[in-house]
């Protein structure tokens, strides 16, 4: 008889699976890393050439070596071409291919509409749209040559369905991000690759601390039913970023998630579900 731990590494097991997470160093990308390396896959972890990034990213690296996946840093701009084929060389000579690509790189900006630049807006459309545009384009492309049936999830936003204030370039590329991963469902799937999004709620990081003032918490608090105590917080609004775990493997799984794609799974503690 099959034990619940054997149905749960049936369905949801990635031994012998090669994950590559654009943006591994953030904080949402490194909790998807260690999800996918305490699944039993390899995990690049992908983050830019600054020294904070790689001392995160081997953090990161250090925590899924202990378990039961395995690990590595590489440095890489995800909005350079030539870096994101580097990384697919670098596991070519590994004798490795990337079954599971997740696209967590992006920025934020709370700057008022009309004082947004075309510099910042160019920024910003660069790394969360473009950024993406490009990896699905060269790791597809090896998937599509190598005949993998992987998948590939790209990180988008609530703020990519529905319109929350002070983020209107962030929001634009999220939108246009869920737009994106629809139309490379559809062009994909022909080779057994599924294309689907992930959408988090409010979940506290590095990009967005600027936007969170108290007037936006409070707000948001009173748009989230599952609103609870966290810390010394007696009623956070927010998620933790283990919370959105079940969302990638459910994803990554080619057991799991066979029958998934085009799909943009929202993980937001129920904002979306209230109206007054």
């Amino acid at each position: 008889m099959t034990t619940s731990a054997e149905y749960l590494q049936s369905m949801f097991g990635l031994d012998g699976q090669t994950a590559v997470v654009i943006g591994g160093t953030g904080v949402l990308g490194g909790a998807f890393c260690e999800a996918l390396g305490g699944a039993g896959a390899h995990v690049l972890v992908v983050g830019r050439t600054l020294k904070t990034d790689e001392a995160t990213g081997n953090t990161v690296v250090d925590r899924i070596n202990a378990g039961p996946g395995s690990a590595e840093f590489f440095k890489a701009d995800s909005t350079s071409r030539a870096d994101l084929e580097a990384i697919v060389a670098h596991l070519k000579e590994q004798g490795r291919e990337c079954n599971v690509l997740i696209n967590g790189a992006g920025v934020n900006s709370a700057t008022p509409f009309f004082e947004i630049d075309d510099e910042e807006w160019e920024r910003i459309v660069n790394i969360n749209l473009r950024g993406v545009r490009l990896a699905c384009q060269v790791f597809g492309k090896d998937m599509v040559e190598r005949g993998t049936k992987g998948s590939i999830i790209n990180i988008a936003s609530l703020s990519g369905i529905t319109a929350l204030s002070r983020v209107f370039t962030y929001s634009a590329t999220k939108a246009a991000v869920i737009n994106l991963t629809q139309n490379l469902a559809r062009e994909f799937a022909q080779y057994g690759i599924r294309v689907n999004a992930l959408s988090p709620g409010f979940f506290p990081a590095e990009q967005n601390r600027k936007v969170l003032t108290p007037d936006r918490v409070e707000s948001i608090r009173r748009h989230t039913p599952t609103s609870r105590v966290q810390g010394d917080d007696p009623r956070s609004p927010f998620g933790v970023p283990s919370e959105l775990a079940g969302a990638i493997l459910l994803m990554a799984s080619s057991n799991a998630g066979s029958f998934l794609t085009g799909e943009n799974i929202v993980v937001d503690g129920g904002f979306t579900a209230m109206t007054i």
